[in-house]
């Protein structure tokens, strides 16, 4: 039975794609904080295949070097918004420590263990806001660019090595999680206050609220389809993402700049 660690494991795209796994594989899942951790346990009480654990990637990657790994499926994400120019650098910090950094380090140490092993595979999940420029909220989106492009490299490195290791982005779009409200309503905490588009935060919010509106898609079947697919297929292709519509999106949008 393969061993997959998932972290970023409290809920959203990700509890259906356990659900799947979860008589098949052993699945270490992870979560940021204890109450987080009290949560899945009570959730997964009964699952004989489930070992859940703390995980913050901004200190703890270093527990990893005593657990073994075939599958690591890097899902841990947060999102900052605000204006480019004013945003609270701290913010912009915190979003790349997170999205890109940690990750990476997390997945370093991973890939020596799977190294020595010869095989394994590393499943990242990024966003389909890496290929597009979304007012307030460049941290998120910038942050999401940097981590795709480092998987594509990783991917191309993986290549040139005997051992088979398995490098696989996927691209979600927009889902109604709760994490995309979430996000853009961060930034009014300090733009309300003050802020060089003041007099339009209300014009803002409202053009958020419908973007969410028409673009948020309410089932995760077919996100969850492709996340599933890239942890279990014998050779998966590098890049997956969904909906189709939000991808082709992203790329009409592409053309024009």
């Amino acid at each position: 039975m393969k061993k997959v660690l998932i972290t970023g494991a409290r809920s959203g795209i990700i509890y259906p794609v356990i659900q799947r796994l979860k008589d098949d594989y052993y699945l270490y899942v992870t979560v940021h904080t204890e109450s987080e951790l009290e949560r899945i346990k009570k959730l997964y009480k009964d699952e004989k295949n489930i070992e859940c654990l703390k995980l913050d990637i901004t200190k703890d990657v270093n527990k990893l070097k005593t657990i073994d790994v075939d599958i690591l499926v890097c899902n841990a994400a947060i999102a900052e918004s605000g204006s480019l120019f004013e945003i609270p650098i701290e913010k912009v910090e915190d979003n790349f420590n997170v999205n890109v950094f940690s990750n990476l380090k997390l997945i370093q140490t991973v890939f020596k263990e799977m190294e020595k092993k010869g095989q394994g595979r590393i499943v990242i999940i990024s966003s389909l806001t890496s290929k597009m420029a979304i007012p307030f909220l460049g941290s998120y989106c910038a942050s999401k660019a940097a981590l795709s492009m480092m998987s594509l490299i990783m991917h191309y490195e993986s290549m040139l090595l005997a051992s088979k290791i398995d490098v696989v982005l996927v691209e979600p779009g927009l889902y109604r999680t709760g994490f995309n409200k979430l996000a853009f309503d961060k930034k009014y905490d300090f733009m309300e206050n003050d802020s060089f588009f003041a007099s339009q935060i209300e014009l803002i919010r409202k053009s958020e609220n419908v973007y969410l509106w028409l673009f948020e898609r309410r089932k995760l079947n077919s996100i969850v389809n492709k996340i599933y697919t890239a942890i279990t297929i014998s050779k998966p292709k590098f890049r997956y993402s969904a909906p189709i519509s939000h991808d082709l999106f992203a790329k009409i949008i592409n053309l024009f700049h």
